[in-house]
């Protein structure tokens, strides 16, 4: 992000690794106290292992943040993607991430919810994307009837680990009211997809190798299909 000038992206749609390796809770484990088999990250991501000290997290998802505003056009905004979870008893809403930051609302995504291995809690079917928007940001005309719990089910037969559905990032970049829009996590490609079905410029930022040619593969294969976001 530091090579992209200042002020130059209308809309960052993201969602970070969610440290999810670091909970003190039940985290993949089952009801049994084992492993998912099923739950792939429990191997973490290629190349990040998803398992950071907590303060050491925050600090970093800090700094990408700063950078994500530093972008940002004046009339611009940031759908960042997270989850809560409970450590400790506390519930780690990640104000601790977002503290100081122009927060102006709280999306609540309503997800289907998978399988529950575990008898002592229920099913979680549901992740927060924080909209975190500079002063000149206003919605596209409409978008505001959508509502802040946006019902939107997971992604599926997606090879990534961890991959958001297409229409999260499309209803993000609709009701942002065009691009360019970046997505520094962008993992298998979902953002991008999402941006080129509205016919506006992206840029995509991802570590990996394996998952930026995983992202390369399903970008060609959704604008063979003619942009298409929920194909």
């Amino acid at each position: 992000m530091r090579e992209i000038p200042d002020e130059s992206v209308k809309v960052v749609v993201t969602s970070p690794p969610y440290n999810i390796k670091n909970s003190v809770g039940n985290g993949l484990k089952n009801g049994n106290g084992g492993k998912w088999p099923k739950a792939a990250l429990q191997n973490g991501y290629d190349g990040h292992d998803d398992c950071m000290p907590h303060e050491k997290y925050v600090s970093w998802q800090r700094r990408c943040l700063a950078e994500m505003m530093r972008v940002l056009r004046p009339d611009g905004a940031i759908f960042y993607n997270h989850k809560w979870r409970v450590q400790g008893g506390l519930l780690q809403d990640r104000s601790d991430i977002v503290r100081g930051f122009p927060v102006r609302q709280i999306i609540i995504w309503q997800r289907s919810g998978g399988i529950n291995f575990n008898p002592g809690y229920f099913l979680p079917n549901y992740e927060v994307i924080y909209l975190i928007a500079k002063p000149d940001f206003k919605l596209a005309p409409k978008a505001n009837s959508a509502g802040c719990v946006w019902r939107i089910n997971q992604a599926h037969n997606n090879p990534h680990p961890a991959p958001f559905p297409v229409d999260l990032a499309h209803r993000c970049i609709q009701a942002a009211g065009g691009g360019p829009v970046l997505d520094p996590f962008m993992g298998s490609g979902t953002t991008a997809v999402a941006a080129d079905a509205e016919g506006v410029e992206w840029i995509g930022i991802e570590k990996s190798a394996d998952y930026a040619r995983m992202a390369e593969d399903w970008i060609a294969k959704a604008r063979s299909r003619g942009y298409d976001p929920l194909r």
